[in-house]
């Protein structure tokens, strides 16, 4: 029989905004004093009143933008009422019936909402009793809302929930709106995931909640997926009932935490301390959407064909956006395809791949990558002159090549003498070769390598060694 794996993703992500959404107090997420951002309306103090924050509110809206969704004209706040302890009000404000962002598209799945509300404190649990840290309470809170998306396999569902967890992470960095720490608790993943033998019918639904890194994401889908298809096919589906469920991830697996609330168990009703808002006259949007950055997708694109640049490479690019622009710099120097994806390769590989990485001026690197392509050094050599580069940020290469003599030498007069002498030095190897055994040779190559510092044509050497022996 054919299972059916629908999974629907709820991200939270804390806005990056200088106070909290209804107050004035700092929005720090690095306070370490508890209890240190607050003030009488995040903590609830009778008769103080919540006023919203604007710059809250345009980063939702250029993440509405940024996905293809549509803006709303009207939309307000409601009251969320349930009780917990890290709310002090009873409530929180959220939005319900009027999101400010609805539809949208990303990595394979469809959004139902993007909306804005108020994070909640923080509890901290000691062996005895539990205490609450405010900080985080009144900070701003964006939610994103997929829809249900049918996959054909656990593992196709997992996978596929991870690759847009990150990228919905990174549509945050390059708009400015969320720093999107998973580790701090920024941004946070819960999946609703149910299995179901019909194509068209879904089965009962379970929300995995507070997923707070991409692993987590795609083993906890994949652990709760298989739970769920291994009762179907021992014929205990009735044991699935609709609840939340934590993601444990010392023993990899989830755990049941409380049954599901639905929607009307929160009574929400429309906040009466705050107004309704009409944002299409609040704000320029389609100012707003012009001036949206390049997101990651469209850097994907301009990457593969503007530098015809590998995939892998790309992916570092786009997920470092200051190396991407050091290498843009590079390129436009370089102005030669060829040369654009050698200096690619060598900065996704050795100068990534080394300890201490220093900056390099653009140009510096250009003209390293200049002396490679022309063969006026070795690869070998490029990559020795790249590790003293990270040192000295002002010292070209060509100064540290001529210094060292490290220049590839093609003089074959020059060349022949050392050759000569790599021979006499090595003259079990030089028979080894005479008898037939072709990695002798390059054993002689390597040691003329050595001897010039690298510095020696290689195709110069093989061919004066090969003429030599012959």
């Amino acid at each position: 029989m054919a299972y059916h794996f629908v999974v629907g993703l709820e991200v939270h992500a804390e806005l990056a905004t200088r106070t909290k959404m209804f107050c004035g107090c700092k929005n720090d997420p690095d306070e370490k004093i508890p209890n240190t951002n607050i003030c009488p309306v995040c903590t609830a103090h009778p008769g103080a009143l919540p006023v919203p924050n604007k710059k809250a509110i345009e980063h939702v809206i250029k993440v509405g933008l940024a996905l293809g969704g549509k803006i709303a004209d009207f939309t307000e706040f409601d009251r969320k009422n349930y009780f917990y302890p890290d709310i002090p009000k009873g409530y929180q404000i959220s939005q319900y019936k009027y999101p400010i962002v609805t539809g949208g598209h990303l990595r394979g799945f469809d959004i139902t909402r993007v909306h804005l509300e108020e994070d909640t404190g923080t509890n901290k649990h000691e062996k005895d009793f539990s205490l609450v840290d405010f900080n985080r309470a009144g900070v701003p809170l964006m939610e994103l809302v997929t829809e249900p998306h049918v996959f054909g396999s656990a593992e196709e569902a997992a996978k596929a929930a991870a690759v847009f967890s990150k990228e919905f992470q990174l549509v945050l960095w390059y708009l400015g709106a969320s720093e999107a720490n998973m580790e701090k608790g920024e941004m946070r993943v819960e999946a609703n995931i149910s299995v179901s033998p019909e194509k068209k019918k879904f089965g009962t639904k379970v929300e995995v909640k507070n997923l707070n890194s991409f692993r987590s994401v795609e083993r906890a889908i994949k652990f709760e997926l298989d739970r769920m298809l291994e009762l179907y096919k021992e014929r205990k589906e009735s044991e699935i009932v609709q609840e939340t469920r934590g993601w444990d991830e010392e023993k990899q697996k989830t755990y049941s935490q409380r049954r599901k609330e639905s929607s009307h168990d929160y009574r929400y009703f429309p906040d009466p301390d705050l107004p309704k808002m009409h944002l299409h006259e609040a704000f320029d949007l389609k100012k707003m959407e012009k001036e949206l950055p390049e997101l990651p997708e469209e850097k994907r694109k301009r990457y593969g064909r503007d530098y015809g640049t590998k995939n892998e490479d790309v992916e570092v690019y786009v997920e470092n956006p200051s190396l991407a622009v050091w290498f843009e710099a590079i390129a436009q120097i370089l102005r030669d395809k060829r040369k654009v994806k050698l200096a690619s390769n060598y900065i996704t590989t050795d100068y990534l791949g080394l300890d201490k990485r220093g900056a390099i001026r653009a140009e510096n690197f250009a003209e390293l990558i200049n002396l490679t392509a022309e063969n006026k050094i070795s690869s070998r050599v490029a990559k020795d002159i790249l590790a003293k580069m990270v040192t000295d940020s002002d010292i070209s290469p060509s100064e540290i090549a001529e210094k060292e003599g490290l220049l590839q030498k093609s003089d074959e007069g020059e060349l022949t003498q050392i050759a000569e002498k790599i021979i006499m030095a090595n003259q079990k190897v030089a028979e080894d070769y005479k008898k037939g055994k072709e990695a002798a040779l390059m054993s002689l190559v390597g040691a003329m390598m050595r001897e010039t510092k690298g510095s020696a044509n290689p195709q110069v050497a093989k061919q004066i060694l090969v003429k030599l022996l012959e």
